[in-house]
């Protein structure tokens, strides 16, 4: 990637560079964690596909539940301290979770406790971290800020994917989970040393921002009911969250579960996971970390929608596991288009969502996406058992094809135009 001007300015306000430098560290971690836990619960003496999607499922229960009250909490507070309290906090009992894996004898309870609380912590982490950037950057920097953002995790998602599978070769899952808590613990004190003095002096606030800052508050419950009657007068972003809880329970079925059951019973089925599929989706996040620092697409949510088209072909080329190559080409390209919509979608609603509802309305998104994720992680293992691995898959890919064809539908999807940046 080129270095332009506005690169080198977007790099002088205060921050910006440990933001990245955080964002770097937590990522490694988030490499790591999800091939490690996965191979960690199955290779347990009594674990199971169905134990690794409950232990998943209770994680997106407990963000589901609370994304609403993260929210409100998140736009009450200073986000960038919720950020790194969260991040610190939710450390903790990944600590714990890595200690019992160690001994091998994890309690399947106390899965369950540690992911249901660190799914509490991050209902507020991701409401709150929607309004970083634009806490931290004037407005023409934001797609900028927020494809460096995905690079800078990436790079460090791929390396953290492509050493997962050698650590669980040599250590087993134990050393990777506790790297992973780790990540988190040093990237939320790093976030807990930015100076809110500091990023309001430097940082031009929208007039709309101004405006609000003497209005009194409102009680928490009517924060929450005002913040989702603005999710509701954005109807391209209810068609898309809407379409996208489902797409999003087709991926956690398929790649969380059924794609570490297919691989766990291979030779070398973790390193190939976890080191040449897994990381080659990461890859495809860099690439399309890169591609969404340049890319100007007039009808954005029309483009994202049709390039979702990868996911079908990355969850059906898990029926020919010993052609893992085509499997990390298709989870290459379905890697490209979902940092795509990450960066894009986030820079969206953070040009077109009023400042001061942005947590909130970033919440019920997130809560909408996410709603039937637990519901895929929790049958995946089941409906193999009534329509075997194959037929499961082939019910996610056609679940994927009709929500992409129902969000098309849309009008307000179709005809969404990107805000200028200027």
């Amino acid at each position: 990637m080129q270095i332009s001007s506005e690169t080198k300015e977007l790099f002088q306000y205060p921050y910006i560079k440990r933001l990245y430098v955080a964002r770097f560290i937590s990522n490694y971690g988030n490499g790591l964690s999800q091939p490690a836990l996965a191979f960690g619960i199955l290779h347990l003496k009594n674990g199971s596909a169905a134990e690794l999607g409950w232990v998943l499922a209770t994680l997106n229960i407990s963000l589901i539940v609370m994304l609403p009250f993260g929210g409100v909490i998140a736009d009450r507070f200073s986000q960038i301290k919720m950020v790194g309290l969260c991040d610190v906090l939710g450390s903790l009992g990944l600590f714990v979770q890595a200690g019992f894996f160690a001994t091998g004898k994890v309690p399947f309870v106390l899965m369950l406790i540690v992911n249901g609380i660190f799914g509490v912590f991050w209902s507020i982490w991701w409401p709150a971290f929607v309004g970083v950037m634009p806490s931290l950057l004037p407005e023409k920097y934001l797609q900028k800020g927020n494809s460096i953002n995905a690079l800078v995790s990436n790079i460090s998602m791929i390396l953290g994917a492509m050493s997962s599978g050698i650590l669980l070769t040599l250590f087993g899952s134990a050393f990777p989970l506790a790297l992973d808590a780790a990540s988190f613990f040093i990237s939320g004190l790093l976030m807990l040393t930015f100076s809110k003095a500091k990023i309001t002096k430097m940082v031009n606030q929208d007039s709309t921002s101004k405006e609000n800052i003497n209005q009194p508050k409102l009680s928490f419950f009517a924060e929450m009911k005002s913040g989702w009657k603005v999710f509701l007068s954005f109807k391209w972003i209810v068609y898309v969250v809407f379409g996208f809880s489902a797409i999003m329970m087709a991926w956690a079925m398929s790649e969380s579960v059924l794609g570490p059951l297919v691989f766990s019973k291979r030779a070398h089925g973790p390193l190939i996971w976890s080191s040449i599929i897994l990381g080659s989706e990461t890859a495809g996040f860099l690439v399309g970390s890169i591609l969404a620092y340049h890319i100007k697409v007039k009808y954005t949510m029309r483009f994202l929608t049709l390039i979702t088209f990868s996911l079908v072909a990355y969850i059906f080329s898990l029926h020919w596991p010993s052609w893992y190559y085509l499997i990390a080409i298709a989870a290459f390209a379905w890697g490209i288009s979902a940092d795509l919509w990450g960066s894009l979608w986030t820079t969206a609603m953070q040009r077109t969502v009023p400042r001061e509802h942005l947590s909130r309305i970033s919440s019920f998104d997130g809560m909408g996406t996410m709603l039937f994720r637990p519901l895929g992680l929790t049958l995946a293992a089941p409906l193999t058992l009534v329509f075997g691995i194959s037929g499961t898959l082939n019910i996610a890919a056609f679940l994927v094809c009709a929500m992409i064809i129902l969000i098309l539908s849309s009008r307000e999807v179709r005809e969404m135009v990107m805000p200028r940046d200027d």
